[in-house]
């Protein structure tokens, strides 16, 4: 077996800067320079911040706005900015500037992450991620400081900009954005970069060809259409963002129905059904939610945005195909049609694998939180309940950064839990599938098949 093949693939690729960039934030966040004066900072807590920030999540074992210094807030935003941009495509866009050319390898890594087609043009395409971004992010601060008339300073604006394009979740202030609930303004803009930055770099782009093509100069060429993965995209988000809403506010409103009134339920359930699918801002006191409203949280952040963006989770696509697969067997049908076009059974298979395994995954971490974070508590303690580990988890796992108020209590085990489920969370299981199934062998023989009952 040869050791070098395994060892430098182009998916492993991405593991080893990720790993070797928050190690490194890990490092800085805990040194004097980083932290306000009379604060100290195990390396623990700093790696699990540093982890949380390049994996663009959200979960915070300290106040970021009371612990950290200027200097330390930067260096946060840096790491959020590199996850969000994703690792891989900064180091393909500097190997394009320094070479002005990239090998196919690297054009098909990033093209499997990024479109899921090969054939683009790399320079070009990454160009345009780091420009739009920068372009959205200074949008949405100068937004944000108008918004609040000054009472957002500019240097937060771009904070919390940056926080929610790149769907971080990180926030300046103890209580998230609870002092914004009210504000209309704030609340939109916030959606708006949160939703830019989770239907993925290839959607926007895609979008604005083909709004050029509407109604911009390039009206005499032949009619661009969206393509079938930006209207899967788009159709599957609007959906999930509107059915989260009703959902949140039912919950709420079944719950605790004297506590709010219809407008400002609406609109706490409309931020919420954006942010806790992959941003983790929040402006409501999540502790207080009611069960059905935390349960539809939890699954709203399990399906995350879209691929190739800043969010996490098993992502829109693998769910809108999974419900295709369910839909085709309860109808007897061969294909998962999304659309007016079937998934190729290859599609189908991964999203199934990536789902089962995700599932997996978030079941076995419940069941170590539940053990660590109740370990050697006496009964007359108050103990998290099943609820809020399982909220960690997921929260975790999909890099949404909302938590019931478990995280800074969580022991050291359970903290490195997190960190690996943030880790993996943001590469995308479907990362680590890849990286086995290169060490695999196939086997060159069938086995005899044969019914089993079941059910």
């Amino acid at each position: 077996m040869n050791l070098r093949r395994i060892y430098f693939q182009p998916l492993v690729l991405p593991i080893i800067f990720f790993g070797l960039t928050i190690l490194a934030g890990g490092v800085l966040l805990c040194r004097p320079f980083c932290l306000r004066a009379g604060h100290v900072l195990s390396f623990t807590d700093a790696l699990f911040t540093s982890c949380s920030a390049t994996c663009v999540t959200g979960l915070v074992v300290v106040d970021t706005g009371t612990v950290f210094s200027s200097f330390g807030q930067a260096v946060i935003l840096a790491l959020i900015q590199i996850g969000g941009l994703g690792i891989m495509s900064l180091a393909s866009l500097a190997l394009y500037l320094f070479r002005q050319r990239v090998t196919l390898t690297d054009r098909i890594a990033v093209g499997q992450n990024l479109l899921q087609d090969s054939s683009f043009h790399l320079g070009r395409f990454l160009l345009k991620i780091v420009v739009g971004t920068f372009v959205i992010e200074l949008a949405g601060a100068f937004l944000l400081t108008m918004a609040t008339r000054g009472v957002m300073s500019l240097p937060s604006a771009v904070f919390h900009s940056v926080s929610a394009f790149c769907n971080a979740g990180f926030a300046l202030y103890d209580d998230s954005l609870t002092r914004w609930a009210d504000n209309v303004p704030v609340n939109f803009i916030i959606i708006g970069l949160i939703v830019l930055g989770g239907i993925g770099f290839f959607v926007m782009t895609d979008v604005v060809d083909w709004f050029l093509h509407r109604v911009g100069s390039c009206r005499q060429k032949p009619h661009k259409f969206l393509s079938w993965y930006s209207r899967v995209v788009l159709k599957t988000t609007l959906y999930l963002i509107v059915g989260g809403t009703l959902a949140i506010f039912i919950g709420q409103w079944w719950g605790q129905p004297h506590q709010y009134s219809i407008g400002h339920g609406l609109l706490t359930g409309f931020f919420q059904s954006v942010s806790c699918r992959t941003a983790g801002f929040n402006t409501i006191d999540i502790g207080r939610l009611t069960d059905v409203t935390l349960l539809s949280m939890m699954a709203l952040m399990f399906i995350g945005a879209a691929p190739g963006s800043c969010a996490g989770g098993i992502k829109v696509t693998t769910f809108r195909i999974v419900l295709a697969f369910l839909h085709a067997e309860l109808l007897g049908r061969d294909q998962a049609v999304v659309g007016k076009i079937a998934a190729s059974r290859e599609t189908v298979r991964k999203a199934l694998s990536l789902a089962a395994f995700s599932v997996l995954l978030v079941c076995g971490a419940t069941i170590v939180l539940s053990i660590s974070e109740r370990w050697g508590l006496p009964k007359t303690q108050i103990q998290p309940t099943l609820l809020a580990i399982g909220f960690e988890v997921v929260s975790a796992f999909a890099t949404a950064g909302l938590s019931m108020g478990l995280t800074p209590h969580l022991s050291l085990v359970g903290k490195y839990v997190i960190i690996i489920l943030m880790f993996i969370g943001r590469l995308g299981p479907l990362v680590f599938v890849g990286v086995l199934s290169t060490i695999k062998r196939r086997v060159a023989y069938s086995r005899p098949d044969s019914d089993l009952l079941i059910g």
